[in-house]
């Protein structure tokens, strides 16, 4: 424990009855505004996404201030206790796992009852990991959009990404687990094309790790260094216009005269910005150059390739 918990000075105002989204570290436990341990030290009740978590955090700050619990599985049932303590004046603070409550996280419906319920919402900001990833990610920041988690089944991500189409004229930042990077990475291929991205995980802690590249680069990086821990995954705007097929042919037979197909394809997809495998699909059904022994190879390349000829015609 430390003694960071700091005391109002006696020029500051008692703290209003209300409820106060205050914002808490990503990772590091100094991350965190002087004004939101005042208002931890001084709330009634802290309500938070998981105590057991929380202690440690309000520990370390030496708060002692109640806390109880505010997530997905009982907010029906806590809502109505932390509207009646509102009406009775008390002062409540809301903070999740990490960051800043409700980007990502429950609360929604709390505050919305909170405000038409008539009592004071608070905002207490501080670290937000979208925002924190975006600053060290070198993309464009000056327009994005931060869509959290998308569904975990392959179906129902794609469909997800198909729909943040009108969002790529910025940056796209998103949640998503560990364990399913690769098949993300795979999907945003597929319905986007090759774009830069940007994985920012474990922001704050030990372990930090922000890469950027390629699909391709990527993917190769973390099947040999697999990933651990929260990640953030941000998709650059496309930088180039969409080609036609006809256009894509042609720029598959002129690098086709002076390179294998191989890399042929890997040089039009990045110049295109279309995903690999449906490069290679129009590669297949175009008269070779040379090739070489890795073109050899790619038997298992040439029916995912072949595969998507077929779903095409």
């Amino acid at each position: 424990m430390t003694d960071s918990a700091s005391q109002p000075s006696a020029d500051e105002p008692a703290l209003a009855a209300g409820l106060y989204i205050v914002a808490t570290p990503l990772g590091h436990a100094r991350d965190i505004s002087l004004r939101a341990l005042d208002v931890l030290a001084a709330a009634d009740v802290i309500y938070c996404e998981d105590t057991r978590n929380s202690a440690k955090l309000l520990t370390y700050h030496g708060i002692k201030t109640p806390t109880a619990a505010y997530h997905e599985h009982n907010g029906a049932k806590a809502r109505p206790k932390i509207l009646a303590a509102l009406a009775a004046g008390q002062r409540l603070a809301l903070i999740s796992d990490a960051g800043t409550p409700l980007i990502s996280d429950p609360g929604m419906k709390l505050v919305r009852d909170v405000r038409a319920a008539g009592h004071a919402i608070i905002a207490i900001p501080g670290a937000s990991a979208p925002i924190a990833a975006l600053s060290v990610s070198g993309l464009p920041s000056d327009r994005f959009t931060f869509a959290g988690f998308l569904p975990p089944k392959a179906a129902a991500r794609q469909s997800a990404l198909e729909g943040l189409k009108g969002a790529r004229g910025g940056t796209l930042v998103l949640f998503e687990a560990a364990r399913r990077l690769a098949a993300l990475l795979d999907d945003i291929e597929a319905v986007f094309g090759a774009c830069e991205i940007c994985v920012a995980r474990e922001l704050t802690k030990t372990f930090e790790e922000i890469k950027n590249g390629s699909i391709d680069e990527l993917r190769d990086y973390f099947t040999a260094h697999p990933p651990r821990g929260e990640i953030t995954v941000l998709i650059a705007p496309p930088r180039e216009a969409a080609v036609d097929g006809a256009q894509l042919d042609a720029m598959l037979r002129d690098a086709m005269t002076s390179m294998s197909r191989r890399d042929a394809v890997q040089a039009v997809a990045a110049m295109t910005r279309q995903p690999r495998r449906a490069v290679y699909a129009r590669a297949l059904t175009i008269d070779d150059g040379p090739r070489d022994a890795s073109d050899n190879g790619e038997k298992e390349e040439e029916k995912n390739a072949a595969r998507t000829v077929e779903k095409e015609n």
